[in-house]
């Protein structure tokens, strides 16, 4: 691996892999009511937990990696047109793999939003507006947001006043239930918010590309920490809220993850320690798929096959394992147990795949 490759590269990959395995880790944590917290979505008016973090800082990677892709595309004389074209069909075949994914989840045709439906639209925004100057994309992120903002602030629901925001009574949920959902197009109103994080990310990106590193630990530092602020401060009016997308809730996560992002870089060039940086690489070279497999193979395999059991129970193999664990070790160890044990298992094979030199991308 050259200088020039672990430069670009190993800092955004072990940010990537940071990220799928605070994935894996949140998606199967198997200890149910005793669950730390941290580890489970903030209920509403509950502020941000980690498990909030993952999908922000996911897409905030996908932006960042747009600028190295486009410039990637030019000097092998590719025009913007038809990376355009290139980067609608990915947009499609995301959307579809998310389709697959949830009508996997629900043992049913589905055809509607969800994750990778979300992703692929927001990637898609992202890659028309990344070649605009950072003032410029900075300017339409801003806008994003405070649309969205004012949409929940002075939009009125037939009965209820504007700016009412509760779990239960609030204009997205009103345009999902009264327009979308006979679509089931549930959400698609929060591609507004997440496109302004993607292009907020491909911002981040065009800065790792055109700036020295010392440099850009500052302009990091500084962005992240502004971000968090002005999220916290946006939070009074609107709060933090994964579900709908609130702006304080992507200014705040991303700022996050900026400050990490400005740590790694620390780590990595300035300290040049980069041995600890392995693990997360494996996952990240391989992100999609790491999200996508354990899904699949949990609904599949896990939850679908099944074992008796000594006492003639019949019990999913999920069932079946987390139950020897817990009776072996007890409910917190056998839980953690399950799964350490899962995510270990799934590390193992993308270690086979980056070992072979395999890494599933999304054409």
């Amino acid at each position: 691996m050259n200088e020039k490759f672990i430069n670009r590269s190993l800092p955004i990959d072990t940010f990537r892999g940071i990220t799928i395995l605070l994935m894996l880790l949140v998606n199967n944590v198997a200890i149910d009511a005793i669950t730390p917290y941290y580890l489970k979505h903030a209920t509403w008016g509950g502020g941000v937990t980690l498990a909030d973090l993952v999908m922000p800082w996911f897409l905030m990677i996908v932006g960042m990696s747009i600028p190295f892709s486009i410039s990637s595309s030019r000097k092998r004389g590719v025009p913007l047109w038809r990376y355009n074209l290139k980067a609608l069909k990915r947009t499609i075949n995301l959307f579809l793999l998310g389709c697959f994914l949830t009508s996997s989840v629900y043992k049913q045709p589905y055809l509607g939003m969800e994750v990778l439906q979300l992703i692929g639209l927001a990637y898609f925004v992202g890659v028309i507006f990344c070649p605009l100057p950072i003032l410029y994309r900075t300017s339409i992120a801003s806008l994003f947001l405070v649309l969205h903002w004012a949409m929940i602030k002075f939009v009125p629901i037939p009965g209820v006043r504007p700016g009412t925001f509760t779990e239960d009574r609030n204009i997205i949920k009103y345009i999902d239930i009264t327009y979308l959902q006979k679509f089931h197009l549930n959400g698609i109103v929060s591609v507004i918010p997440t496109s302004a994080l993607v292009i907020i990310g491909s911002i981040i990106g065009t800065i790792l590309m055109k700036r020295e590193i010392r440099k850009k630990l500052i302009i990091f530092f500084s962005i992240g920490v502004l971000l968090i602020l002005s999220g916290l401060a946006w939070n009074l009016d609107i709060p933090f809220n994964k579900p709908y997308w609130t702006s304080s809730y992507v200014l705040y996560s991303v700022g996050l993850g900026i400050l990490l992002l400005d740590i790694i870089y620390l780590v990595v060039e300035i300290i040049r320690w980069r041995r600890w940086t392995f693990p997360f690489v494996v996952l990240g070279r391989n992100a999609i798929l790491a999200y996508i497999l354990p899904i699949l193979f949990k609904v599949y395999i896990l939850d679908g096959w099944t074992y008796r059991m000594p006492n003639g129970s019949v019990l999913s193999v999920k069932e079946a394992i987390l139950h020897l664990l817990i009776i072996k070790f007890g409910l917190v160890i056998g839980g953690w147990s399950f799964t350490i044990l899962y995510i270990l298992a799934f590390w193992l094979f993308f270690l086979y795949l980056y070992m072979r030199g395999i890494f599933i991308k999304i054409g």
